[in-house]
């Protein structure tokens, strides 16, 4: 079985793909991919720099993807063509990833932020969406990756809107909770695909 799991930024997704990890599921982590894909010298490394130019090179070399993020947050349309350069090196890595590890595991998790926006829940069985309040998913932000709460907020307001992940998705798992009760919620989730009743 292949899971597609997503949600909106820092609903709690990582720490369910942690926990389905737990019960053996092989977890293929887009954002792992988006990031060694950055690496100097990778895929994509080239193609970002000549797009948004060296201000985004810090001096080792390397991408410097807070100053990215800064840029493609605030404009949508720079933050298109960064996906335009990004998510084909990033859906033929996950598929590759798919065709090879489905003969040694019985269930794959593709852990993506933007699955439906991808047409990735295509080459999944099921599709989980993680959800919390929007004020939880601003603090949450803030607090993980230092941001201020406008910050926050234009991060949230670059992905799909979790009520339209919401209809898309065949599972919910509302996480406004702690992490106690996120763990419940995705074991009876993973004991109702899985038909176990205990």
């Amino acid at each position: 079985m292949i899971i597609g799991l997503t949600g909106g930024i820092a609903a709690g997704k990582s720490t369910v793909a942690r926990i389905l990890a737990s019960l053996g599921a092989y977890i293929i982590n887009a954002d792992k991919i988006g990031h060694n894909i950055l690496e100097k010298n990778k895929n994509a490394y080239n193609d970002v720099i000549d797009e948004f130019g060296e201000i985004i090179v810090k001096n080792n070399g390397k991408i410097d993807r807070k100053k990215l993020g800064e840029i493609v947050f605030s404009d949508k349309d720079k933050l298109k063509k960064l996906e335009n350069i990004t998510h084909p090196y990033i859906i033929e890595e996950i598929k590759y990833e798919t065709k090879e590890k489905i003969k040694d595991y019985h269930h794959l998790v593709l852990d993506v932020p933007l699955l439906f926006e991808t047409g990735l829940e295509n080459i999944v069985d099921i599709t989980w969406v993680v959800v919390c309040s929007y004020e939880k998913q601003i603090e949450r932000i803030a607090k993980r990756d230092g941001l201020s709460r406008e910050e926050a907020k234009k991060r949230i307001a670059s992905q799909m809107e979790t009520s339209q992940k919401v209809k898309l998705a065949d599972f919910v798992i509302y996480n406004n909770g702690n992490k106690k009760e996120l763990n419940n919620k995705v074991l009876r989730k993973w004991r109702k695909i899985n038909n176990i009743d205990f």
